[in-house]
């Protein structure tokens, strides 16, 4: 690295006015975002050009390139942290958690070891013991913190994985999968898209899946699980992503411990029902699970990048996940690396730790319950504006149709392009619907009287 571009760095760093900038314009977004359209308007896509060049030969000015992220990526942006966005399982994000990622970026941690971040090793020691106790799951539970569920149920399927061939003699790290005895995988027909995704990337096979038909709010048909034995990967749902439904888990989990199955819940965002004490009542059983997954950055709120796989096998996880290497130094305190596939890994836990101390348990149950509050009353205003709602809303999901399934695509997109507020489409039992997901915060009953409105005025556009 030549002396100028060193010396220029160093400057930048020193005398603050970069971050200054940043800080500024940061603030800007903060102020418009609860006010501005929920997606962007057609000037600020079409603003998005501005991008579209060639990789540049000389170094590029600091000041510049801040600006024109904040004058065209800004307006260009998706209104999440808003209270009118209701699309995807998206939370917004807790003040204190932003800042809290904001100087743990200025740290730069690399976190696989304790000898790389002793502050990570401790967080994430601290929050493990912290969401045990929240979610109420067995005290010989361990925790990885990693990019969102998607990698946390990857996660859970490998340690599963592992287990399961150890059941049956079968080395899986060191044989592989050639000639490998059978596992038995057992799924919902409503499993969502991440878990079949997670069972193709470890090889298990998409056709070997033994699909269970679910019921009429998506929870899977116990009646129709088939006998279970110590070769079967079981797969439930803490919170259906389309009706928000959770699935037996007292009963269920009783029959597959006895018979020595795996089970691994997937609670990307209704796992955290289990810390509210007036929805507790859907995830009674969870404790019986082998491996969960959960978002913070979803029902939490926390920023982006927090997912989080819990395994009471830590043997199996570690077994399935861990790397060696002489320059890896283990420690007598906590390696994150172990419970999680990455080695370079971010100080994502600083944001969830941070969250966690913020909420305590009453404000989680106060978050979470009024997530629940604002979908009742988001199914009610719809329902008496003669919208038709399709699911029984027990956490934050609502479904809604409108007239025939042409009709119902049409006013998403209208919804869409009003900017007022965002939903997302889907599909429930083989038929289009509107799909309404009340993950953030920051939405408040008038947020949801505006959304409303605005399906009204979709619905008389036609």
């Amino acid at each position: 690295m030549s002396k100028n571009l060193r010396e220029s760095m160093f400057s930048e760093l020193a005398d603050k006015q970069l971050f200054e900038q940043a800080q500024t314009f940061a603030f800007d977004y903060a102020d418009k975002a609860l006010s501005r359209n929920v997606f962007p308007n057609e000037v600020a896509i079409s603003q998005l050009q501005q991008f579209d060049e060639p990789l540049p030969e000389p170094r590029g000015n600091p000041a510049e390139l801040i600006q024109q992220l904040h004058d065209y990526g800004s307006p260009a942006s998706v209104s999440q942290i808003g209270g009118r966005y209701f699309g995807l399982v998206n939370g917004g994000v807790i003040p204190v958690a932003l800042a809290a990622r904001w100087l743990a970026d200025f740290w730069d941690q690399n976190t696989p070891l304790y000898l790389s971040s002793p502050i990570a090793s401790k967080l994430e020691e601290v929050t493990e013991s912290w969401l045990k106790d929240l979610l109420g799951l067995p005290d010989k539970v361990v925790a990885g913190f990693v990019s969102g569920s998607s990698m946390a149920i990857f996660c859970g399927l490998a340690a599963a994985r592992y287990r399961v061939y150890q059941n049956a003699d079968w080395d899986v790290n060191q044989k592989g999968l050639r000639g490998a005895p059978p596992i038995r995988l057992v799924a919902s027909r409503g499993a969502h898209a991440t878990v079949i995704k997670a069972i193709s990337l470890l090889g298990l096979g998409i056709d070997n899946i033994e699909w269970v038909e679910s019921d009429s709010e998506g929870r899977i048909d116990a009646s129709q699980i088939p006998k279970l034995d110590n070769s079967t990967i079981l797969l439930l749902q803490a919170g259906n992503v389309n009706s928000g439904a959770f699935d037996d888990f007292e009963s269920i989990c009783e029959k597959a411990n006895k018979a020595g199955a795996w089970i691994h819940i997937d609670g990307a965002f209704g796992l955290w029902a289990a810390g509210c004490r007036r929805l507790q009542h859907l995830t009674v059983g969870i404790e019986k699970a082998n491996s969960w997954s959960v978002d913070g950055h979803k029902t939490l709120n926390t920023p982006y990048d927090n997912g989080v796989i819990l395994c009471s096998d830590r043997e199996a996880l570690v077994q399935a996940l861990h790397a060696t290497g002489s320059y890896i130094a283990y420690s007598e305190n906590r390696d994150g690396m172990l419970y999680t596939p990455e080695m370079s890994r971010r100080a994502r836990v600083v944001e969830l730790w941070a969250t966690l101390k913020y909420l305590g348990k009453s404000g989680v149950d106060e978050l979470v319950y009024g997530l629940h509050e604002r979908a009742l009353q988001f199914a009610e205003e719809l329902t008496t504006a003669g919208f038709e709602v399709l699911n029984q809303v027990v956490f934050n999901q609502v479904l809604v149709k409108v007239g025939e399934a042409t009709e119902t695509e049409e006013m998403v997109k209208r919804i869409q392009n009003s900017g007022e507020c965002w939903v997302g489409g889907a599909h429930w039992r083989g038929e289009p619907v509107i799909r309404v997901s009340v993950c953030s915060w920051a939405t408040t009953e008038t947020d949801i009287n505006r959304s409303v409105a605005a399906f009204e005025v979709a619905r008389d556009a036609k």
